[in-house]
């Protein structure tokens, strides 16, 4: 089990991985509070535990691009299958934006509750509920992302054209 475990953290590709990842999370998290910032100029300040769903919605397309481009070219660097591995990113975010959508809006509500937090609430909940999912998406980018696949063989003449 202890080998396995060691197998996932190859030397040098989970610091790596850390270290794209702080620039991935700080790409999306400006994505996010900005979408916040332009979003609750438009709907009403009662629905804010809502905008930051909306806000994330928005933001993931443009953040799982931006990760799946760092972490193919300096993290995992692998070749080619390009939009394979893209969409198994955007598989992988997918299955971790579920519990985002359900807690952003709760620890949103929650540190609405605290008179100190209520001005930035959906940004510290945003800052929480993100760092979460780190572990997770290394595991499964490493095991299924950016998994490198069979290449292709050439098709070669079976002679009866020829």
């Amino acid at each position: 089990m202890k080998a396995r475990i060691t197998s996932i953290f190859q030397s040098g590709e989970f610091v790596r991985f850390l270290l794209v990842g702080v620039c991935n999370t700080l790409f999306g998290y400006v994505c996010y509070a900005a979408f916040v910032a332009v979003y609750k100029h438009f709907l009403p300040q009662h629905m804010l535990y809502l905008t930051v769903d909306l806000a994330s919605i928005t933001a993931t397309p443009l953040g799982v691009t931006f990760s799946f481009l760092t972490y193919k070219f300096f993290v995992f660097k692998t070749k080619g299958n390009y939009l394979r591995e893209w969409l198994r990113c955007l598989m992988v975010y997918g299955a971790a934006s579920l519990p985002n959508l359900i807690l952003l809006p709760l620890v949103t509500k929650l540190l609405m509750t605290v008179q100190a937090a209520r001005g930035v609430a959906p940004y510290l909940a945003g800052a929480i509920v993100m760092g979460g999912v780190a572990l997770f998406t290394y595991v499964a980018h490493k095991k299924f992302s950016f998994v490198p696949g069979k290449p292709t063989q050439p098709l070669e003449p079976t002679g009866a054209l020829s």
